[in-house]
């Protein structure tokens, strides 16, 4: 094969390779923009979001885990609730309200065509912010 035509093959792959990481960053976008756009889900203290999409199934950030409970994952959310009781009501109402807006967004995710499945991953960037902000706070 001649240089010419090895360059133009190399060339033709890479313009591909480009593509397709430009298209997976498109849909990811998208995607965000979506659950930005719904009033529920954009209003909540925390912003759940696509980070990455394989094939038809779609990860969204979470603040919940099989590791961290949903009462720790509120209280960063909400700090003033730390002092009240586990069976305090106000903990009930903060519970439901962040499995509907989970579950909203979810859905939001679903809708779109090339998506089947939505994934949750621990946001572990966001609690490292939240611990970053609360350290600065603190040091004034």
């Amino acid at each position: 094969m001649s240089d010419s035509k090895q360059f133009l093959t190399v060339m033709i792959v890479a313009a591909l390779f480009v593509g397709w990481i430009a298209w997976r960053g498109f849909e990811v976008t998208s995607l965000n923009d979506q659950l930005k756009a719904d009033k529920v889900v954009s209003s909540y203290p925390y912003q759940h979001r696509v980070l990455r999409v394989e094939g038809d199934t779609a990860t969204i950030s979470s603040l919940r885990s099989h590791t961290l409970s949903t009462q720790q994952a509120l209280s960063v959310v909400f700090p003033g609730m730390k002092h009240l009781a586990d069976t305090h009501r106000d903990w009930q109402k903060a519970e439901r309200e962040l499995a509907q807006v989970q579950a909203r967004a979810g859905d939001i995710v679903l809708a779109s065509p090339r998506i089947n499945r939505v994934r949750w991953e621990l946001d572990e960037n966001w609690y490292h912010l939240q611990r970053m902000k609360s350290q600065q706070n603190s040091a004034f």
